[in-house]
């Protein structure tokens, strides 16, 4: 059986096609494969914070709500036994790979990648791979997995500059009928960083305080939440 995550887990509602906000051109793409209206795979090249797991799981809650069923393996996780996570797993219309980069170097996972490769190819299966690099500059021990690899249409994704993060975050926060001011966001991005997934978790808690509180989201109002560094 191929392990899946928890569906509030593989599909949360920030992670969908109509909310990335990046490269217009990638998003369609990736659209156009979850619909099964394109019959090449994907593989999508960026740096952490480019938006990759995001298409991944938006593009795996558009196959589910289209009566398909897809899977989104992260590969950090699976490293060293790979070969058991993907066993059956080409019997999913859709399945997504991230961070192929946590496996490249291990030969026994990478054969495990090259032979599911193949059956998704037979069982047509459609299928995403994201990794950090293309597959060109990732250290992978086996040639033969690399020229599959190669094989797709290869997309390049940049990472999110300070004015794209802010928007994100935004709409993030107004899902949660949270306003965030300019000043907010100067906090947040100084005192707490700039991964949105961390980001994302403290607006949650946010969501819920402010609420019990019954008060809007000001600085003063963080600094309860957030330790402030000299």
């Amino acid at each position: 059986m191929t392990p899946q995550l928890p569906l509030a887990l593989r599909f949360p509602p920030d992670q969908r096609l109509d909310a990335f906000v990046g490269q217009a051109d990638v998003r369609a793409l990736v659209e156009q494969s979850a619909r099964g209206e394109r019959e090449d795979w994907l593989y999508l090249a960026g740096p952490a914070g480019s938006g990759k797991t995001h298409l991944l799981l938006a593009a795996c809650a558009e196959a589910q709500q289209r009566g398909e069923t897809s899977a989104y393996l992260p590969l950090a996780t699976m490293a060293g036994r790979l070969g058991d996570a993907l066993v059956g797993a080409e019997r999913s219309a859709l399945v997504c790979l991230d961070s192929l980069e946590a496996i490249a170097g291990h030969r026994g996972d990478e054969e495990a990648l090259f032979h599911f490769h193949n059956r998704a190819r037979a069982a047509d299966c459609r299928v995403i791979y994201a990794a950090q690099a293309m597959p060109s500059a990732l250290p992978l021990s086996l040639p033969d997995l690399r020229s599959r690899l190669e094989q797709c249409t290869r997309l390049s994704l940049d990472a999110l500059d300070e004015s794209g993060r802010r928007l994100v975050l935004r709409r993030r926060a107004e899902r949660r009928g949270l306003e965030l001011d300019d000043a907010v966001l100067d906090f947040l991005f100084r005192r707490v960083g700039r991964d949105l997934g961390g980001l994302t978790a403290l607006l949650d808690r946010l969501d819920r305080e402010s609420l019990a509180a019954q008060r809007r989201i000001t600085v003063p109002f963080l600094k309860r939440f957030v330790t402030e560094t000299p």
